[in-house]
């Protein structure tokens, strides 16, 4: 069984908007929908978690009947950090999930994953027991001596740019989030899955990323994604 978990938890102060800004409508749709359609129809993906703040839980249930979001069978609340999130809603699975299933997490505002990226990042995890989304680093980076000056650059052909989707065993991703939690390991700051992982000692690898897939913070990224909606592809690029 693969089962997605999408993390909706953060109030969205950083976007300073009125609302959680997975809620917030864009084209008369909100962007956790969009989200949701994502992994709704992909034939791979059986059911969907959601980890949502709470007070949001019944105008979730009434968006997925509205735009028939059929998989999405829980729906978790959140915790303080997007660490805690991620494993309320991981343990919600336990007694449901058996060692082998895939879950795919994935950031709730970030509403245009592909159907080839969550297909690969499927696959490459049946392969090697888990896969996280990257993409090759294109600018150049430095590190700053100081404020003004620098005289040391990080080769950019060794880092790659990762996000979500991310999918792991169930077996490895539980046991995971009980020993992190246990011992306070990856679990603070801006840490994520794929950082824990790391901080654990697991070995990850690469599944395939798009540029498209943004992660929606600032009122430009809103911009972003209407631009990205509307786009009309050309036939003759290839």
């Amino acid at each position: 069984m693969n089962v997605a978990i999408v993390i909706a938890g953060g109030s969205g102060q950083r976007s300073g908007q009125d609302i959680p800004k997975q809620f917030i409508h864009v084209y008369d749709k909100p962007i956790l929908i969009y989200t949701l359609e994502g992994f709704q129809k992909h034939p791979q993906i059986d059911a969907i978690g959601l980890v949502c703040i709470d007070g949001w839980h019944d105008v979730v249930r009434a968006y997925a009947k509205q735009f028939n979001i059929d998989k999405l069978q829980w729906i978790i609340s959140g915790g303080r950090t997007t660490q805690e999130s991620i494993r309320n809603g991981v343990f919600q699975l336990e007694g449901t999930c058996v060692e082998e299933d895939i879950i795919i997490i994935h950031d709730g505002i970030r509403p245009l994953v592909e159907d080839s990226v969550l297909s690969d990042v499927i696959l490459k995890c049946g392969q090697y027991g888990n896969a996280v989304t990257a993409l090759p680093y294109n600018e150049q980076i430095f590190v700053g001596d100081d404020e003004v000056s620098t005289v040391k650059y990080i080769p950019r052909e060794a880092l790659r740019r990762v996000s979500t989707p991310q999918a792991y065993r169930y077996g490895m991703l539980d046991r995971a989030y009980h020993e992190a939690f246990e011992k306070g390991i990856g679990i603070y700051g801006s840490s994520y899955t794929n950082t824990m992982m790391v901080e654990l000692g697991e070995r990850l690898y690469f599944a395939n990323g798009s540029e498209k897939n943004i992660k929606i913070t600032t009122r430009d990224d809103f911009e972003l994604f209407k631009a990205y909606l509307k786009m009309e592809k050309d036939n003759w690029l290839k």
